[in-house]
């Protein structure tokens, strides 16, 4: 049967995973009750294995802990994969390490950002070029999305199209292919989620002059942002 490829990447905090599930938790609970008769839901978790399962119609790749720059082995073998998906015009999203893993797989560089953690509820802006977008452009120009990310796409692959950016971030969303693109935030928390990220993150947050009270009370639904999941599962 065909297949729909959570592409695991890394584990949440443990609170987020007894109290929310793992990342693939988050995005399954998004995703499965959109999914076209045909159509089932499997993870590959790319960290034990780099053989993927068969029948792949589109994956959407995980948030991790890991970092993209640091080239851990399992993360450098998952880059001719995603780069032979691209050519096969494979349906494929990234997230938060997968926007940031694409983005490098294809020329791009990954890094730490300058300015530090991004944490919370932040608005994001379409770029003109996102409001055309076929996954993008039913979101208004600009909503709320939740975000918790020490590095960004620095440097963009060539040919890659910015859809979203927001103050803190040049490449909050990116288009590679006809049915190719990643997101630095993090369609598939809920507030409870995000939550759980400020309050794990206190210190650091406090350390470079951010106010994780203030973080904590600025948390909000992000709908525009989730329906993109279910949206990106048209183009399967």
């Amino acid at each position: 049967m065909a297949s729909l490829v959570i592409i695991k990447t890394g584990d949440a905090f443990p609170e987020v995973v007894d109290q929310h599930g793992d990342f693939e938790q988050l995005f399954i609970h998004r995703l499965h009750e959109a999914l076209p008769e045909g159509v089932t839901l499997k993870v590959w978790d790319a960290r034990l294995t780099a053989t993927p399962p068969d029948d792949i119609v589109g994956a959407v790749i995980t948030g991790s802990h890991s970092m993209v720059s640091e080239q851990p082995p399992w993360s450098e073998a998952l880059k001719p994969w995603l780069r032979q998906a691209l050519a096969d015009n494979l349906p494929l999203l990234g997230v938060c390490y997968g926007h940031q893993l694409m983005a490098a797989a294809f020329g791009g560089v990954s890094d730490y950002h300058p300015a530090g953690r991004e944490s919370g509820t932040r608005t994001v802006r379409l770029t003109q070029a996102g409001l055309k977008d076929p996954l993008f452009s039913q979101l208004p120009g600009h909503f709320d999305a939740h975000l918790t990310h020490a590095q960004s796409v620095m440097q963009l692959p060539h040919g890659a199209t910015i859809l979203a950016h927001n103050c803190h971030d040049a490449h909050q969303a990116l288009r590679y292919g006809p049915r190719q693109w990643s997101v630095q935030f993090h369609p598939e928390f809920s507030p409870p989620v995000m939550r759980a990220y400020i309050e794990r993150q206190r210190a650091a947050l406090r350390d470079q002059g951010d106010d994780p009270d203030q973080l904590l009370s600025e948390i909000s639904e992000t709908p525009e942002a989730t329906s993109l999941l279910q949206r990106f599962i048209s183009f399967i």
